[in-house]
């Protein structure tokens, strides 16, 4: 099955078929003004040579029941409760984009993925079982957020050395709180943190579509069991709770 993976992005939309290199994926600007369909007109545009069977789709914000749940802030309107799989012409999954990238850094266990970019993205995984969160609106000091510290406003108002200090702290608490066995750590921001303990892993850009390919595998393939094996897993069938 050829898998057609989307991440979109407050500046660029990017896709990449499966079965090619990360280097091969293609991409056009997005923008504040960008509606689904000028995405799904962008996305047609640069698809010349391309044909898939599916769509996985890693959105800039919550999703419930395989539609945006809102509207993102940084681009245009129309998003909530689009249609993808019927603009698509195929079966589509839609997840947050943080749950996406985490999805593809998956290595077993129970891992806390944390997105350092405009916001905080955050996203669990747990054997194999993927739940989307939003970490970063939860209060944390001064009636201020964890995203309004480890987020890019917090970095612009404190500086670096300051942002690092907070978003540190904060990583630190939400592990000892989800009890992860390790953090996978994305977002243009992440590169700040300095030097990382072993259980604090950095992430890749690429892993947004290798999770985009996951979300169609069943979860004993991406946990790595036996083919066969039914322990912790359905028969048939994706095994994410997304």
């Amino acid at each position: 099955m050829n898998i057609l993976a989307v991440d979109i992005g407050g500046t660029h939309v990017k896709i990449l078929l499966s079965g090619h290199e990360p280097s091969e994926r293609r991409r056009f600007a997005s923008g504040h003004e960008m509606t689904p369909d000028a995405m799904m007109e962008g996305i047609r545009g640069i698809l010349e040579g391309w044909s898939f069977d599916a769509v996985s789709i890693g959105y800039p914000g919550p999703v419930r029941d395989n539609k945006p749940a809102v509207d993102p802030w940084n681009l245009g309107p129309g998003w909530k409760d689009y249609d993808f799989t019927k603009a698509f012409g195929v079966p589509t999954r839609v997840v947050n984009d943080a749950a996406m990238q985490a999805l593809g850094s998956y290595q077993g266990g129970r891992m806390l993925f944390l997105g350092f970019g405009t916001g905080l993205g955050s996203a669990l995984i747990v054997e194999g079982h993927l739940q989307p969160l939003e970490l970063g609106h939860l209060p944390y000091r001064k009636e201020r957020t964890y995203e309004d510290y480890a987020g890019q406003a917090g970095y612009d108002r404190m500086g670096k050395k300051k942002w690092r200090k907070h978003a540190r702290a904060i990583i630190e608490i939400l592990q000892t709180g989800l009890q992860a066995d390790y953090i996978v750590l994305g977002g243009g921001n992440a590169k700040h943190l300095g030097e990382l303990p072993e259980q604090w892993i950095m992430g890749g850009n690429q892993n947004a579509f290798v999770g985009g390919f996951r979300l169609w595998q069943e979860a004993r393939e991406v946990r790595g069991e036996e083919p066969g094996s039914t322990t912790g897993a359905k028969n048939s069938g994706p095994d994410f709770s997304i």
